[in-house]
């Protein structure tokens, strides 16, 4: 079972940049997924979360209005759409399901390796 995030890169100060994760070696259809981040020094924080219909979508404060999260359960896969990035949205990206929709950390069972995110100023 795995997850893999994807679609970070280097960015300058508002661009827009779209994550990708991709679930293998079972269906994540039924269940919730997040992405969380971990800037340079800080701990891991919650960034959005959607339902497994996607008909419920949660976000933190500094991403709302700015990302969008997404999923497509025909491809298995999950997006975080993200616009007018700032330098402080540098962080390692990771993705996550659950078997319900959560906001903390300990809500996800699996886990996913992460993308890096960087934006310069």
């Amino acid at each position: 079972v795995q997850l893999q995030a994807s679609g970070g890169g280097l960015v300058q100060a508002g661009d827009s940049l779209t994550l990708s994760c991709a679930a293998s070696g079972r269906t994540f259809v039924d269940y919730a997924k997040g992405w969380f981040r971990q800037a340079p020094g800080k701990e891991r924080e919650f960034v959005a979360s959607i339902d497994w219909s996607g008909g419920d979508t949660y976000y933190s404060d500094s991403a709302k209005g700015r990302f969008t999260i997404s999923r497509d359960n025909r491809k298995n896969m999950m997006y975080l759409q993200m616009n007018s990035l700032k330098s402080e949205d540098t962080a390692v990206y990771y993705c996550a399901a659950s078997g319900t929709v959560g906001v903390r950390e300990d809500d996800f069972t699996w886990w996913g390796q992460g993308t890096l995110v960087t934006v310069s100023s």
